[in-house]
């Protein structure tokens, strides 16, 4: 697996949201690059799951059936996006959430995943942040006055890249990568045959776990 250097705050942001709790069923992305420390671009779809919306995720994120109607499946999203993460550090907040969005909608056309490495700032939080109340986008947002548009996939992934780069601030430290690996963190990895999940150090050092693709007829994922 080869991945490119991760230096001066240089990394993709990014959020998924969806139309029921099938995690195939992608219906909002939301993408943020950030260079040197700086946003220098943002990205955002509506993706038509081709699946049925559930109201309790409607009530969460707002989008509905009707609001996606001819807009892009993932299938056919996959070729704007796939550049944008090829290579690249990666981060979310509950990245297990994203990564998870990511690999069902990829399993269900047969697509292979994409070589990258990731972070996630839920978990860097609760590392780095112990008196916070609670560890939601929302609350820790709060915490460093970062406008926030909740369960917006483009406000989101702001949101994430907002967070990251003042956690990065906190310890001084260039990178996503130089500050997991300072930490003792497992940086996660998607790569053709499987995925690594990010994690931070229990009290017992554990050996890190890779997950092998798992190939399946289905398109459903529950």
């Amino acid at each position: 697996m080869q991945f490119k250097e991760s230096s001066n705050m240089d990394f993709i942001a990014i959020d998924f949201e969806t139309a029921n709790a099938n995690r195939s069923s992608a219906c909002s992305l939301g993408l943020v690059e950030v260079r040197g420390g700086i946003i220098t671009s943002e990205h955002s779809w509506l993706i038509d799951p081709m699946q049925h919306f559930d109201y309790r995720n409607v009530q969460i994120h707002g989008i509905t059936e009707s609001m996606v109607q001819g807009m892009p499946t993932f299938n056919e999203l996959w070729p704007t996006i796939e550049p944008m993460l090829l290579g690249n550090h990666i981060v979310a907040h509950n990245a297990s959430f994203d990564m998870s969005v990511l690999r069902y909608c990829l399993d269900g056309t047969y697509t292979d995943y994409p070589t990258f490495q990731y972070y996630c700032t839920y978990l860097l939080s609760k590392k780095m942040l112990p008196d916070m109340p609670s560890y939601k986008l929302n609350v820790i947002a709060e915490s460093y006055n970062i406008p926030l548009n909740h369960h917006d996939a483009l406000d989101d992934a702001r949101a994430s890249a907002l967070i990251l780069m003042n956690l990065l601030e906190q310890e001084q430290h260039p990178s996503p990568e130089h500050l997991s690996v300072a930490l003792g963190c497992k940086i996660g990895t998607m790569f053709a045959g499987g995925y690594t999940p990010f994690s931070v150090p229990n009290k017992k050092p554990a050996k890190p776990k890779a997950y092998a693709r798992k190939r399946s007829s289905a398109t459903l994922h529950f």
